[in-house]
């Protein structure tokens, strides 16, 4: 949702994701994906436990957030 005053736009702004959707699209439709992920891959084994210790330590860090109540649900301020 956009404000008048600041510009910025919130949580299920539907037109961010039509724009989202569409380059995302247009990037598939026109890139070799197959061949950007093998060019992403590890390079070497070292690397590759790098990115595996980089993998673990995030998700160890989204473990120890908050979770909402049971219920879920919007919170009210």
């Amino acid at each position: 949702m956009k404000t008048a005053k600041s510009g910025t736009q919130g949580e299920g702004d539907y037109e961010a994701t039509r724009r989202y959707r569409k380059r995302t699209e247009n990037f598939i439709a026109k890139n070799d994906v197959a061949k950007i992920a093998r060019a992403a891959a590890p390079r070497s084994l070292t690397e590759a436990r790098e990115l595996q210790a980089a993998e673990a330590t995030g998700r160890a860090r989204a473990k120890t957030r908050v979770k909402p109540k049971a219920g879920g649900g919007r919170t009210t301020r």
